[in-house]
């Protein structure tokens, strides 16, 4: 799936009905707002947790950047499409010279439990006031989310995969209304060997 967006918008309130809200989703009504393939990676500083800020354009000084989105540590869904991720997308991406950032609106001290707990080897990042989620328009209000997220807001991304390469274009962006359906992981590595074979 792709979408395209140009400038932050803000959140979108997901309402209590969730087959609605995904009807809605899938409807295209809200597409033309989203990140998508062209669109240029935007600088927006994170917070690694182990390592503390870290910036998307220093990343890409040495090789291209993927952005795997997912909602906070506590969600079942979302350490599922982690591992699977850490499985089939890690070794590959290192291989390739490309860094791989797990990105959430958590704050960094309850997303250490989702590294350690799965013993990833990859970036795992807060974007706590939702600054690059909100840029890509890929948020939703969540009412609740707050207290699980620790930040004082309530805004959760949509289920997402986006490819940038060294010169800050992005080449693939994958969005899915909801963690029931996640990005094939073969998908991305076609994305990065196609930027790694234009590099070369």
């Amino acid at each position: 799936m792709r979408t395209s967006v140009r400038s932050p918008g803000h959140p979108i309130r997901h309402g209590v009905d969730d087959q609605a809200f995904r009807l809605q989703f899938d409807g295209g009504a809200i597409w033309n707002r989203m990140v998508a393939a062209g669109h240029r990676l935007p600088d927006m500083p994170l917070v690694e947790v182990d390592l503390g800020p870290i910036h998307l354009n220093r990343l890409r000084d040495t090789g291209p950047v993927v952005l795997v989105f997912f909602r906070h540590a506590a969600s079942p869904e979302c350490e599922a499409a982690l591992r699977r991720y850490r499985d089939a997308l890690e070794p590959t991406l290192t291989a390739l010279d490309t860094h791989l950032v797990a990105v959430s609106p958590q704050a960094p001290d309850r997303l250490q439990a989702v590294k350690r707990r799965n013993d990833l080897g990859f970036f795992v990042a807060s974007d706590g006031r939702h600054a690059l989620i909100d840029a890509f328009n890929i948020g939703f209000t969540s009412t609740g989310a707050d207290v699980i997220l620790g930040t004082g807001r309530s805004v959760l991304p949509f289920a997402t995969v986006v490819a940038a390469d060294r010169a800050g274009v992005i080449r693939f962006a994958d969005i899915h209304a909801d963690w029931s359906t996640t990005t094939d992981p073969e998908r991305v590595l076609a994305a990065v060997r196609t930027m790694s074979r234009s590099a070369g």
